[in-house]
């Protein structure tokens, strides 16, 4: 039964079942020690690869690296154990480099952190609402658009590493940046390209074509290529420093000191994450922002910004592991884990976090297939910060941008997006590029809210395009018998919304005044809402003024919902609502018969005389054809 539930995550289930749901289906399905080992070993390679990555993201966002790793360490792990998805890995990611480098550069790691911890309580309240399908009504150009922005601007930001460029200030838009970096050049360095560039290409060996790729060793084939050229580029800073004068590149250990129990520390701190509180951090000037009201309204609209870009980002990998794991996750146990775990990375010094497509992914590679690899990537990150933590400060600052090089131009997908400005609609392309745009010379708040308005407007348009009526032909042969003279039929189909209620009645206006009755066919109107219930009761009233009669055919479902709220129910001689066409040519009988007792002279002059033709048609018929 777990496994049922695990696999159709849009049943009913309940609250207390979301939490760890992808592991207790895990356990229930029977979790061998052969898994089990795949999973740490998994896990464990999944660490090494992620151990570079979270500190040149954390760099990028202007903290200490240290910071990315306590990110990993309690985000990655206690996402892992209570989410929804098998396979995913939790993180610090490139996507959020655009939201918090703006935002420490104005709050400081204080507004940092409590931003995060607000993010989560969002992010819990998505998926105690049961938000996580909602996602999936984010169009493609809106995320295609805001994500290949965001590469752009993480590119960009890291010429700066890349070069060794000495800024005079760092200003947090994008623009002006580039103007900055621009009036800097004359600072480069070229021993930080003469190590960046070389790091470069070991991670690009990968995507060598095939026949070449077979040429080199198995084993290098084998190793992780961030696991393979970051420990080359450490050994040769450290050789050319020793043997090659006037060298001088920056590290991690150069960068970045860290004060431990007294102690300057160069580098990441050989200790575990320590409990902090969030406010009590240094904001931009110094001092601790404190927990208030007033701080909470300042940092809200950016920790909503940071809750929905980790929900669209978690969730987007949640679906990339499910097409390459064939399974189902569930997004809103996802959302309500991925929220715990931004709650907690805070208290311990960690940044936002989200899924990671290209660590979820190298996950799946290497054999995880249960929340337990996830689990110990988080462990391995631990260990390597206890174990290793003199080492990784010998790290290149040269060769982390290079890293983060090869991450904005996986995550900028240029050919999907390159296809999709050739093969879309306009109007798909126009929200594509002004989402682009958008991300790269403001923010990606902006971006995704013009986005989204900009989409559900043309969205509606095209809704408003399908919906329509028109009268029908009153001898179509898909009626049961022929119309009585003065009743047509009002033929409606589409949605019955704002955008489509008065395009859809228009033509309710041609009709001419010897009408006596309408039947609408409402059988292809799936939908409506107040705006289309207003229009019709606005039909329905000047009809009611020229004695027009309304019937109703076929209407269900959510429409028939709306009309039954509002009121418009069976009203002898003004309304009669019918499941088929065949009961209205009854109503109409009935009506035909109230029409002779009221001796309605032409109207009974009519139905008379259709029915005296109808029976000399059949005398003829029968004399000329005698049985």
């Amino acid at each position: 039964m777990a496994r049922t539930r695990f696999q159709d995550p849009t049943s009913n289930v309940s609250l207390r079942d979301l939490p760890a749901a992808a592991l207790r289906a895990v356990l229930a399905e029977g979790y061998s020690s052969q898994q089990f080992k795949r999973d740490l070993t998994a896990g464990f390679l999944v660490g090494i690869v992620a151990l570079p990555l979270a500190m040149a993201l954390a760099i990028a966002v202007g903290v200490p690296p240290q910071q990315g790793l306590y990110t990993a360490i309690i985000a990655g792990f206690f996402t892992a154990l209570l989410g929804g998805s098998r396979i995913q890995v939790a993180g610090p990611t490139a996507a959020f480099i655009v939201v918090l480098a703006p935002l420490n550069a104005k709050f400081g790691i204080s507004g940092l952190l409590i931003s995060g911890l607000l993010a989560g309580i969002i992010l819990i309240g998505m998926g105690l609402f049961r938000l996580g399908k909602l996602i999936e009504f984010i169009p493609f150009p809106v995320t295609t658009g805001f994500t290949s922005g965001i590469a752009v601007v993480i590119a960009t930001l890291q010429v700066k590493d890349l070069l060794g460029l000495h800024l005079a200030h760092n200003p947090d838009h994008f623009l002006e940046r580039v103007v900055a970096m621009g009036r800097a050049l004359p600072t480069a360095n070229p021993w930080e390209l003469a190590i960046g560039l070389p790091t470069l290409a070991i991670l690009l060996l990968p995507r060598l074509p095939k026949r070449r790729l077979a040429k080199l060793p198995r084993y290098l084939r084998k190793i992780p290529t961030p696991l393979l050229a970051l420990p080359l580029a450490a050994v040769a800073a450290w050789a050319l420093g020793r043997w090659v004068p006037g060298f001088s590149v920056d590290t991690i250990g150069s960068r970045f000191h860290t004060l431990v129990n007294g102690h300057l520390v160069s580098g990441i701190p050989q200790v575990l994450p320590a409990f902090v509180w969030p406010w009590n951090a240094p904001g931009a000037d110094g001092q601790a922002m404190g927990l208030s009201l007033g701080t909470i309204r300042i940092l809200l609209p950016s920790a909503f910004a940071v809750a929905m870009l980790g929900a669209i980002e978690s969730l987007l990998s949640a679906v990339v592991a499910d097409g390459m794991a064939r399974t189902r996750h569930d997004p809103d146990a996802e959302l309500m884990a991925l929220g715990v775990g931004n709650i907690l990375a805070p208290f311990f010094g960690g940044i936002p976090a989200t899924g990671a497509i290209a660590r979820t992914a190298t996950n799946f590679r290497f054999g995880g297939r249960t929340p337990i690899a996830a689990m110990t990537h988080a462990l391995t990150i631990l260990l390597a910060i206890l174990l290793l933590a003199p080492l990784i400060s010998y790290l290149p600052m040269a060769s982390l941008a290079a890293l983060l090089l090869l991450v904005a131009w996986n995550m900028s997908e240029a050919e999907h997006f390159l296809h999709t400005v050739r093969v879309a609609p306009k109007s798909d392309v126009a929200v594509l590029l002004t989402c682009f745009f958008l991300t790269v010379v403001f923010d990606m708040v902006i971006a995704v809210t013009v986005g989204i308005m900009l989409a559900s407007l043309l969205f509606m348009r095209r809704m408003a395009s399908v919906s329509e009526g028109h009268v029908s032909q009153m001898d179509h042969r898909s009626l049961p018998g022929p119309l009585p003279e003065g009743v047509i039929i009002y033929d409606l189909s589409g949605p019955l919304f704002f955008g489509a209620a008065e395009r859809a009645l228009n033509a309710m206006r041609a009709i001419e005044a010897d009408v006596r009755a309408i039947v609408f066919r409402m059988e292809q109107v799936p939908s409506a809402d107040v705006t289309g219930l207003v229009a019709m009761e606005g039909v329905l009233r000047e009809m009611a003024r020229q004695n027009i009669k309304a019937i109703f055919v076929g209407l269900h479902g959510q429409a028939q919902a709306v009309f039954q709220r509002g009121g418009l129910r069976d009203k002898p001689g003004e309304v009669a609502f019918c499941a088929t066409m065949v009961d209205v040519f009854h109503v109409l009988d009935a009506k035909l018969h109230t029409y002779r007792r009221r001796n309605l002279g032409p109207l009974r002059f009519q139905v008379l005389h259709r029915e005296r033709v109808l029976r000399r048609s059949k005398d003829e018929e029968g004399f000329s054809n005698p049985s």
